[in-house]
């Protein structure tokens, strides 16, 4: 078929860009998965065909033209083919998150009004129809995995394959349709639908165009001369724009290779094995690993925890110099090197990322000293800032100009401009063109002349152009004196900690701050089982007197580091919880992405904070709970509540 050309002449659609690539790229490797432990692999002509074939079938059962079709499972190239299926078929794809409990999964699927869904396997099919009769419009579903569905009631069920098969079968009878349909397809139709997190609400519908895909992959690639011949590992949800922006929209601009691993279970292993050249990944990520590393190197003998802890020390002091290329002496070069021989190689190539030319990581602050371990490594991890509504990018660090403090400048074609009150807005090809149903948000957000409000503080540094991000503006406040109040500040240094797994801090408008903190289970468990300490449950451990006296020690430690920025001194942490239980994205108190929603802790956990406030030494309390298979429960616990040292304020201390 002819392809759709926009203006500038490059391809106007998703479909658009896979036709192209199936012609410029034909035999070279376009999506690789993993299953039963053999990597397969098809190129972009195979791609294409098999795009096309899965579209001729939704053809056959009766797709419409701007239809919605759900997307749900784990990174799997067939589903990611669904979505430029659907696009192709002049419908729009909705993935959802494959973690998604029944009731966000109703409201997504109700919302949209989508008639058609294509699942990972049976887990994804039951939960459908467990809230089928809530989803008026829904008719068809299109599964990949067939285990366990021999004996359902196939009356609205498909298998995956039988509906490319049909769609072969029926080819002369849908290919002028599908190809009249393709040909309607431009730069403003919608590229997908993709809903936020809701960490204030409802979760929103956010429309983005093909416009906003293709414009947004081509700049940020040529950011980064991103190359045909890269590599990536796309394992973070489908339903967060990042995974689509990497894994659909730069993989057809660019023509690279998008690698699905097996599992979850699976993914570092995968990771080694692919060594990916463009790696993406959350804060959180990051975190995990560097905990990992954390309890092996306890776990080692002396000496190679000697020989780790010096080269370390020698790559914390020139390893980011050496990586943006600036001058170090022959004597530290020799001993970086030497350091790479013994201890930066094999872990890099024990995290799988000996070969990453581009590194990222977003969608919260990263904590400064989990950013600069990376990078000491050789390892080129920058940070971007980014929204669903900008199709991910609106600021990014250039090579050289790399620091754990900013998330860079403007990418190209946006601006950015600071309101009086220090909220942060931006206008960019990216802007997304409507939250769905919602005319009154997307006017909040969005004004007549494209600018959208980000929801975070920051400024703009004057001689450097970089942006800094403090925190959400909604969540920035003032201390009862009057000092400034940013949480997330805070919480990054406490979570750069191994045996920390979240924080959540407290303090708008009172006289001192206080946190909530989870245990990381492993982390903290690994430390237990050396020490031969018996428990029988996360609660049990994270009350352990010694636990306890840990965590005030990285509590006080933090206190120390805050204490040294007058600005954000006054977040020192005066009192502090453990909770008796992690923070969950099923008991509403995380988002699907892992971030904290915070009026919902509050809320919750009101007689524990309240507690903190009173100067209590304890606190009992009943928590309710949402066990794996849905049903609800309830933890009963006592909580010893801490008190940690502050520190004098920088500015105190030279006054005196």
């Amino acid at each position: 078929m002819a392809l759709i050309l926009c203006p500038e002449g490059q391809p106007a659609s998703v479909p658009a860009l896979l036709h192209r690539n199936a012609k410029q790229f034909a035999n070279a490797p376009a999506y690789r998965e993993k299953e039963y432990g053999i990597w397969q692999t098809w190129t972009w002509s195979q791609t294409r065909d098999e795009v096309e074939a899965l579209a001729l079938g939704m053809l056959e059962l009766g797709l419409n033209e701007g239809d919605f079709v759900s997307v749900i499972g784990r990174n799997r190239p067939s589903l990611y083919w669904a979505m430029m299926a659907a696009e192709m078929c002049g419908a729009v794809p909705v993935p959802l998150y494959q973690d998604a409990n029944a009731e966000e999964m109703t409201y997504v699927m109700s919302h949209c009004g989508a008639r058609f869904a294509v699942v990972g396997d049976q887990e994804q099919v039951d939960k459908i129809l467990d809230v089928k009769d809530e989803l008026p419009q829904f008719e068809r579903m299109i599964y990949l995995d067939p285990r366990g569905l021999r004996k359902y009631d196939h009356a609205a069920l498909d298998q995956y394959h039988a509906v490319q098969e049909m769609g072969r079968k029926n080819r002369d009878k849908h290919i002028k349709e599908l190809e009249a349909r393709q040909a309607k397809l431009n730069y403003d139709s919608t590229g997908v639908m993709l809903y936020t997190s809701g960490t204030t609400g409802k979760p929103k519908g956010v429309v983005l165009s093909n416009r906003n895909v293709i414009e947004t992959a081509k700049s940020s690639s040529q950011f980064d001369n991103l190359q045909q011949s890269d590599e990536i590992l796309a394992y973070l949800p489908m339903a967060w724009v990042g995974d689509f922006i990497f894994s659909v929209g730069q993989a057809l601009w660019t023509g690279f290779c998008t690698n699905c691993p097996e599992s979850a279970d699976t993914m570092h292993v995968d990771l080694r094995e692919i060594g990916p050249t463009y790696y993406f990944a959350p804060p959180r990520v990051f975190e995990t690993q560097l905990t990992n590393v954390m309890i092996r190197m306890e776990d080692s003998g002396r000496f190679k925890k000697r020989l780790f802890d010096y080269y370390m020390g020698v790559a914390r002091k020139v390893g980011p110099a050496i990586l943006d290329g600036k001058e170090v002496s022959f004597g530290d070069r020799l001993k970086y090197r030497l350091g790479e021989m013994f201890i930066y190689g094999p872990l890099k190539n024990t995290l799988g990322f000996s070969r990453v030319r581009v590194g990222y990581t977003a969608g919260e602050a990263i904590g400064p000293e989990i950013f600069d371990f990376y990078r000491s490594l050789g390892i080129n991890l920058k940070q971007l800032y980014g929204q669903t509504e900008a199709t991910v990018f609106i600021t990014a660090q250039p090579d050289g100009q790399v620091r754990s403090d900013t998330v860079g400048v403007t990418c190209p074609g946006v601006e950015l401009k600071i309101a009086d009150n220090g909220e942060v807005f931006y206008r960019s090809p990216g802007v997304f063109v409507e939250y769905y149903k919602n005319a009154e948000s997307t006017a909040d957000t969005k004004d007549a002349e494209g600018w959208v409000a980000t929801g975070d503080a920051g400024f703009i540094e004057p001689d450097t152009g970089h942006l800094r991000i403090i925190d959400r503006a909604k969540d920035v406040g003032k201390m009862a004196d009057g000092s400034l109040f940013a949480p997330k500040y805070v919480e990054n240094k406490l979570k750069f900690f191994p045996n920390v797994l979240e924080a959540v801090v407290f303090g708008n408008g009172k006289e001192e701050c206080t946190a909530f903190i989870n245990i990381d289970l492993t982390a903290v468990g690994n430390w237990a089982e050396r020490n031969n300490i018996g428990y029988a449950s996360y609660q049990e451990l994270a009350r352990h007197p010694q636990v306890m006296d840990t965590i005030q020690s990285h509590v006080e430690e933090v206190n120390k580091s805050v204490a040294q920025d007058e600005m954000l001194s006054g977040c020192q942490v005066h009192r502090f919880v453990v909770l008796h239980k992690e923070l969950d994205a099923d008991d509403g108190e995380l988002t699907r992405t892992r971030k904290v929603r915070r009026r919902v802790i509050e809320e919750k956990y009101h007689d524990i904070l309240t507690a903190m406030y009173d100067g209590s030494p304890q606190v009992s309390t009943e928590t309710e709970v949402t066990y794996e298979d849905g049903r609800k429960g309830s933890i009963k616990a006592t909580l010893e509540v801490r008190s940690a040292a502050v520190m004098p304020v920088a500015h105190k201390m030279a006054a005196q």
